[in-house]
């Protein structure tokens, strides 16, 4: 299995969580009742999986090896997605604040959760489409062999952050959770 394989894996459980909040954040803007905590837990999974899980892969370790095989990290494709990773985490951010502003009974907040929310997903699923079919068939090329070994050693570390409680399956089973909570 190539390193871009298992972030694209990781892409399938992202979208399903995106399908949810758009479900979500569609019913929200219907007027429907919607679980407040289920848009809490989408914050919690895409903090904990998309970004300090995901994005700590990319960042830390696929991306660095791009640069190393000839990328440039100032512009191109590894600039974008740094980029877009930030505004990832500020429409995350975003979400998590109005959502708790309006659990505590702010009914403005509602609009602005139902657009970071959908801003989001707007923004993921571009990304995704990027990364899947432009900057992962660049990586597959330019990155070695053994090198691409040495990346996957790197993502398995990762797996295995906090208290020996192996993340990956932790996170597979929030975004099984949060499917299933927007269902409902």
């Amino acid at each position: 299995m190539k390193p871009t394989e298992i972030l694209m894996e990781e892409h399938r459980v992202i979208e399903r969580v995106l399908t949810a909040l758009e479900r979500a954040a569609g019913r929200l803007s219907r007027g429907e009742e919607v679980y407040l905590r289920f848009f809490i837990g989408t914050s919690v999974f895409i903090k904990n999986f998309v970004d300090d899980y995901h994005h700590k892969k990319e960042e830390g370790v696929l991306f660095p090896a791009l640069v190393e095989n000839g990328l440039n990290d100032e512009a191109g494709p590894v600039a974008m997605m740094l980029a877009e990773h930030e505004e990832e985490r500020r429409l995350s951010q975003r979400m998590r604040q109005m959502t708790e502003r309006l659990q505590a009974g702010d009914a403005h907040a509602r609009d602005l959760v139902i657009q970071s929310g959908l801003g989001y997903v707007r923004l993921v699923r571009q990304h995704i489409i990027k990364e899947d079919n432009v900057l992962f068939p660049v990586a597959d090329k330019v990155i070695p062999v053994n090198q691409q070994d040495q990346i996957i050693e790197a993502f398995n570390r990762i797996k295995y952050v906090e208290d020996g409680e192996e993340l990956h399956a932790k996170y597979y089973g929030l975004a099984d959770r949060l499917v299933q909570e927007c269902i409902r």
